[in-house]
């Protein structure tokens, strides 16, 4: 019966109160593009989509927040939030891209992802390594224990096409170098970006238009886990691996129940049962526009996700009231 009330419950969500949490928080952060402060955009995206989750009638629990709590004041891992109701669990990135957000660069989002409780991975905020495809391809497509070859090999195999065809986002970092290296020796293109995974693996759902078959690299496990319940919702395959590198990374990890530090999580295991996705585009990107400040209203660009139904919802608000926000 309880978990009845759940889906009713994530399904008033997914429609309404889902999507107020992310377009307070993308217009907060809006109001801070270009402005060079990232640790500015970022706290009042925080700010924004905490006083939205607080209004929601659920019992929630941050698994994939801004940090662990003695890193984060507010929307730390292990947060209670909401005003009661069914207990579920939340991974949030209140400003996706907090750099590019500054430099006012594309693909700046606000992001989150609703799950019933004990279906999202619930991890100490360090980096992952990741592999994500979009849909059409047989299951195992891609393998993050193989090469970055084996695996642009493989897709241009199924596709039917040359691995010159074949595009790989990676994040520009200096710890990719030997991975963009070897991209590039094998023939496969490259889409450098400066941050923003979670739309750079998004991207990989519609490579026709966004020119993205496979994304590659090292980011944030915050991120990997909203970017698997994203692929959970509009199909793909993903794989992650928690980097636990010293023995304080591992003995966090225990603390959170992590038992297999070098555990390869497959997309279903980060994101599982049915689970709830919204993001709203904080600058103007390849999936979603930037919020737009008229002089008496906000316009906000929304898309609603859910994995049980494969719903996509692209929501085009025109907020008139704008001292709501």
């Amino acid at each position: 019966m309880e978990m009845k009330n759940t889906k009713s419950q994530l399904d008033r969500m997914l429609t309404m109160e889902m999507t107020r949490v992310v377009e307070a928080a993308a217009v907060a952060a809006a109001r801070e593009r270009g402005q060079g402060d990232e640790k500015r955009a970022d706290q009042v995206a925080v700010d924004a989509m905490r006083r939205e989750l607080n209004n929601l009638p659920i019992s929630g629990r941050i698994v994939i927040g801004e940090g662990e709590r003695d890193e984060a004041p507010m929307l730390y891992i292990g947060e209670e939030v909401g005003s009661g109701g069914p207990e579920v669990d939340i991974a949030l990135d209140p400003l996706e891209g907090t750099t590019i957000c500054a430099k006012n660069q594309p693909n700046s989002l606000a992001v989150i992802a609703i799950a019933e409780r004990g279906k999202l991975l619930y991890a100490p905020d360090v980096y992952m390594d990741k592999i994500a495809v979009g849909p059409g391809y047989p299951q195992g497509i891609i393998d993050i224990d193989a090469s970055p070859t084996e695996n642009i090999k493989a897709i241009a195999k199924v596709k039917g096409v040359d691995v010159s065809q074949i595009s790989t986002c990676i994040m520009d970092r200096p710890r990719h170098a030997d991975l963009i290296a070897e991209v590039r020796s094998c023939g496969a293109a490259i889409r450098l970006i400066g941050d923003g995974d979670v739309a750079g693996i998004i991207h990989t759902t519609d490579p026709d238009e966004t020119g993205i078959d496979l994304y590659l690299g090292t980011g944030g496990a915050p991120e990997g886990v909203l970017a698997a319940a994203a692929l959970r919702c509009i199909g793909g395959q993903m794989q992650g691996r928690l980097i636990l590198d010293t023995q304080e990374k591992k003995d966090r990890a225990a603390r959170m129940g992590v038992s297999e530090p070098e555990k390869a999580y497959d997309m279903t295991e980060m994101a599982s049962g049915d689970v709830l996705f919204a993001a709203t585009g904080v600058t103007d990107g390849n999936m979603l526009k930037g919020v737009k400040f008229g002089k008496k209203h906000i316009e906000t660009h929304t898309v609603a996700m859910r994995s049980s139904t494969g719903t996509v919802r692209w929501i085009n608000a025109r907020h008139e009231d704008a001292t709501k926000f």
